[in-house]
């Protein structure tokens, strides 16, 4: 998938459709379009390991959310706060948005 064809921002709240995750939300941290990935907010959390170093001299552990697919997150509709789909809509002014498919609202 080409980056153009990503409709999942940076900013967005998304639901967690599938996996370990499942049903919850965040917000989008990061978006890899080469790969496909997101990486959400609470969302596919690690725990790593740290040695003592000169950055982190006290070490311990760490923990950090690693990216899941982009299929496995859904748009946050802006007025429940279900799993929607996304759309496009084009403005009165010929500005181009995007819409919440289940509600009609558009997305920031």
């Amino acid at each position: 998938m080409s980056k153009a064809g990503l409709k999942i921002k940076k900013g967005d709240k998304v639901v967690v459709i599938s996996g370990k995750d499942r049903g919850t939300s965040g917000e989008v941290l990061k978006v890899l379009p080469s790969e496909s990935r997101v990486v959400v907010q609470g969302v596919n959390v690690v725990k790593r390991h740290r040695k003592p170093s000169q950055l982190n001299p006290q070490g311990g552990i760490e923990k950090k959310e690693l990216a899941i697919h982009i299929s496995n997150v859904a748009l946050a509709d802006p007025k429940s706060g279900k799993p929607s789909r996304v759309g496009y809509k084009t403005l009165k002014d010929g500005k181009k948005v995007r819409v919440a498919r289940k509600s009609g609202e558009t997305v920031e």
